[in-house]
């Protein structure tokens, strides 16, 4: 293969990687509006067990036919899958409901915002991968971006942010996050997408079921509305299964702390959904914001043209 050719493949590679990633960080981003929407109705730690409960039985036809050949790997890997769930299942989402409830959406996204500075610390930490000059000024335009959109283009309107008691709980999250996504890319070889996701989403809710049983005790279940159920069913569907597939595969591609920085397109989306659903109406600041997020997501990403 010519070089043009290997670098014309490794970029359609690399593009392939970062729509995946993108779609997932829009399935993610609808899923903080339904967990803002939901923290009347659900308990965070129900929501996520019921969640993930859900996302294990649309999996389950997909995985279970090809687990019987992968005992030795799952076997071997036993260890690795188990801290997988609990940060990346059953202790991010977890802290990051219960920061819903108490907290406002505009600090919740501001706070996630940091997740690309936190999975940079834990490349550094766990993989000893430290993060470029290049990658680092992308992560400071596109914090800029988001901080056009959240002072609506008014530096002013940022000293007037309150910070809420759940902003502690999302903080908390982001480096569960980070340890998650640096993990994720010595999974196995041999577990596919399915098979892997089925596995840390029933080991997550092994480790979920202890205290969602207490919480059914202290506070025993009702019917969900027609309303509720469709937001259940939206997380486990979009934001679990099918963000978690496409992240955990953009991440095995591209590594976790490239991946990290299209962790800025979140609030681009939200600020998008919102128009879309809450009908709020678009404005000339929301434009410059998401064109400087997306600006420094395509400096923190664009790969060298050399080929080592």
């Amino acid at each position: 293969m010519s070089h043009q050719q290997t670098l014309g493949a490794a970029t359609g590679t690399r593009a392939f990687a970062f729509s995946l990633l993108a779609l997932s960080n829009l399935f993610w981003a609808g899923n903080w509006v339904t967990g803002r929407a939901l923290r009347d109705a659900f308990d965070p730690i129900t929501l996520n067990f019921w969640r993930w409960l859900i996302a294990a039985l649309i999996l389950a036809p997909f995985a279970l036919p090809a687990l019987a050949g992968q005992r030795d790997a799952i076997r071997r890997s036993a260890g690795l899958l188990a801290l997988l769930a609990l940060t990346g299942v059953a202790l991010f989402q977890s802290l990051v409901y219960l920061g819903l409830r108490t907290t406002t959406t505009v600090n919740a996204v501001l706070l996630n915002s940091s997740a690309p500075l936190f999975m940079l610390l834990c490349s550094w930490s766990i993989e000893r991968e430290r993060g470029t000059r290049r990658q680092i000024a992308g992560m400071l335009i596109s914090l800029a971006g988001i901080l056009v959109i959240l002072s609506r283009a008014k530096l002013g309107n940022l000293l007037q942010l309150e910070f809420q008691s759940g902003d502690a709980w999302i903080l908390l999250a982001m480096p569960a996050w980070g340890v998650y996504s640096v993990l994720a890319k010595r999974r196995p070889p041999e577990l596919g997408g399915a098979v892997f996701l089925f596995l840390i989403s029933v080991a997550g809710v092994l480790l979920l079921a202890p205290a969602f049983a207490l919480v059914a005790l202290h506070t025993p279940p009702r019917w969900p509305t027609t309303g509720e159920a469709a937001g259940v069913l939206y997380v486990a569907l979009a934001a679990s299964v099918g963000a978690f597939l496409c992240w955990n595969r953009g991440v095995a591609i591209v590594g976790a702390n490239t991946a990290g920085f299209t962790l800025h397109l979140l609030p681009a989306f939200g600020t998008v959904l919102a128009m879309v659903f809450l009908g709020e109406v678009f404005q000339t600041f929301h434009a410059a914001g998401i064109a400087t997020i997306l600006l420094g997501v395509i400096v923190a990403t664009r790969p060298s043209t050399r080929l080592i």
